[in-house]
């Protein structure tokens, strides 16, 4: 226990319970945004004569000085720690007056909100730096065609840049969820003291100003109860955990010999300590690790906060760090595939594969539609059927003739056929079959280079927005200071009695 809290209530607290529910640790995040919120709550004490300016002044002074370097370590948590350097630098009749109208219910909702602020903004901004490797390479792609699977099994041609599209898109998704998570964050807590506001007239909007706040978080057991802006937070981030999980698991399969769509950079890679020829993409499977973390994290958080009565609970406390622990291993995460990802290599041997896997079946079946009026269910037969007798025979597609074809059709189906060569062959060249595929958000080049345009307008005006939210940030930053200057000039010049309603000035 703080020695601030000490011949009150309670006498001194045991030293290994007061560092098994120490936050201190896990508060350094926190120590400049609790400079920050006591900086503007003097300033609002002050001017709404709740104390004297003289005062205010000196402890905005004091508090000018601190960083989170000169807080003391051993401190019960940041909040203390902030408020005994206020106390030695200032007294008790000056500084002792920092805490009124304040608990560190609303201030620690506050502290973290603003540090989220911060953090969010980062992150999406990963996001984006992410999204613009993925573009850039997707550019260098639209006509390197590569096999795409189900079940792990050969599916159809796509090219390289229409699948690293679709990770851009999930990505937009995952910005467009932290977002909104930053638009519930950017709602101010304090002034709810702690459960029930305080009997003196403060003004909530004013702090809530200084601090850059959107807007005042105004019922006040809720402000100090709830951390659903965490879950929201740490949902958004174990979803984009998951995409990124699955990126990295698909470069897993497809650097490996089997499957040889890819080559990851050396530089991203291991060998073994024993067999010489191995290049182990390790980097990516500590990334797929590392979205297991913030699965896991996400649901402990929730199961703390599910069966909690209202209003403050120190169970809280052990929700934040798994907070800034997921941030921390994301925003690793997303640099390296930001690097890594331009450094690809990438298969040109689609049609060896294409052909052991018959790809070129669907489209076959297609045929059979678009040129012989078969219903398409029936034609997925005579193509199953085909595909079986040739690998019965350990042949492949382009073993098929049209008289194969033909019989089968007329076995399996009654279907009376007279096949062109040239029908066959069409369906079997993997690099003209993506060609067609030109439907609105396919992997025909076409479809392709527009979908790239489209992500990069997105992208860009992602950026704007993003940009707007950091600057306002800044802004509210710089007029926070300004505002705390103003107090040292007028205090030099002997501008110190104000009239308080609710204490005598001398």
């Amino acid at each position: 226990m703080s020695k601030i809290l000490h011949g009150g209530r309670l006498s001194s607290m045991r030293e290994d319970v007061a560092k098994f529910t120490s936050s201190r640790k896990d508060d350094e995040r926190l120590a400049n945004v609790v400079i920050d919120i006591n900086k503007a709550h003097v300033i609002m004490l002050t001017e709404q004569k709740i104390i004297h300016r003289k005062d205010g002044s000196k402890i905005l002074e004091a508090l000018s000085k601190l960083s989170s370097s000169k807080l003391d370590p051993a401190a019960e948590d940041v909040h203390m720690a902030v408020e005994e350097k206020v106390l030695a630098e200032t007294g008790a009749e000056v500084g002792g007056n920092l805490h009124i109208a304040k608990s560190r219910n609303d201030q620690v909702a506050t502290a973290i909100r603003m540090q989220l602020r911060k953090e969010l903004i980062d992150m999406m901004l990963s996001v984006l730096e992410m999204q613009e490797s993925l573009l850039e390479t997707a550019a260098k792609h639209v006509g390197t065609v590569i096999l795409e699977y189900t079940h792990l099994q050969a599916a159809q041609p796509v090219t390289f840049a229409h699948y690293l599209l679709s990770h851009v898109q999930a990505l937009d998704r995952d910005l467009g969820r932290l977002k909104g998570a930053y638009e519930r964050v950017d709602q101010c807590p304090l002034g709810a003291g702690a459960l029930a506001t305080t009997s003196f007239p403060i003004n909530r909007k004013r702090t809530a100003e200084l601090l850059g706040f959107h807007s005042v978080l105004e019922n006040s057991l809720d402000a100090v109860g709830s951390r659903d802006f965490i879950l929201e937070t740490q949902s958004a981030l174990t979803l984009l955990a998951v995409n990124l999980s699955r990126l990295a698991e698909d470069l897993i399969i497809w650097s490996s010999q089997e499957f040889g769509t890819v080559e990851l950079p050396d530089e991203f890679t291991s060998t073994s300590s024993i067999m010489p020829q191995k290049k182990n993409p390790e980097v990516l499977e500590v990334i797929r690790a590392h979205a297991s973390y913030a699965l896991g994290d996400f649901v402990a958080s929730t199961a703390v906060v599910k069966s909690l009565p209202s209003t403050y609970n120190l169970d809280f406390q052990e929700v934040t760090p798994k907070l800034w622990a997921v941030i921390d291993n994301l925003s690793q995460s997303l640099r390296i595939f930001a690097a890594l990802i331009p450094n690809l290599k990438v298969s040109s041997d689609v049609e060896t594969k294409a052909v052991a896997g018959f790809v070129g079946a669907t489209e076959l079946a297609n045929m059979l539609v678009r040129k012989y009026n078969v219903a398409f269910r029936t034609s997925h037969k005579i193509v199953g059927a085909l595909v079986k007798a040739l690998v019965d025979l350990h042949q492949n597609l382009l073993d098929a003739t049209p008289e194969m074809l033909e019989k089968v059709a007329l076995q399996v189906a009654g279907v009376k056929l007279t096949i062109k060569k040239q029908d066959i062959s069409e369906c079997t060249n993997p690099r003209k079959l993506v060609e067609t595929y030109k439907v609105q958000g396919g992997p025909s080049a076409v479809e392709v280079e527009k979908s790239i345009a489209t992500a990069k307008k997105n992208m860009l005006d992602a950026k704007n927005n993003i940009a707007k939210l950091k600057n306002n940030l800044a802004v509210a930053e710089k007029k926070l200071n300004s505002t705390v200057g103003t107090f040292a000039v007028s205090d030099s010049i002997g501008n110190t009695k104000l009239k308080n309603s609710n204490m005598q000035v001398e």
